[in-house]
């Protein structure tokens, strides 16, 4: 089972950036992809972004142009780049891990709230 661990949430005001980051206890150069999903307030969880191990990104409609996903294979790490928030960006942010396509783990998730 890997062990994945966010950081970087916090409250922010609408216009502002925040940087969330994933630590993963497995080395994520060998994983089919890893990505970030969304909860918000009575909504089901959600696609965010997602990077294979071949570095192809894909994105949510509703972030696309301001949200950006990278990966540190060096580092176990994949970072979520998070601009031009807006209130409807808050969420709980959950790191995703597919070792192989359908075997999935998860964060605990963490908290981002934007202020309007």
């Amino acid at each position: 089972q890997v062990q994945l661990v966010e950081s970087g949430g916090g409250l922010v005001q609408a216009g502002g950036s925040l940087r969330l980051s994933c630590t993963s206890s497995g080395t994520i150069s060998s994983f089919h992809s890893m990505g970030w999903y969304r909860q918000g307030p009575g909504k089901q969880r959600e696609f965010v972004a997602d990077i294979s191990k071949y570095g192809i990104t894909n994105y949510a409609d509703s972030v696309k142009g301001r949200f950006t996903i990278s990966r540190d294979n060096a580092k176990n790490t994949v970072s979520l780049q998070m601009n031009g928030l807006k209130p409807e960006d808050t969420a709980v942010y959950y790191c995703n891990s597919q070792l192989v396509p359908g075997l999935r783990s998860w964060g605990q998730g963490t908290q981002v709230t934007v202020s309007s």
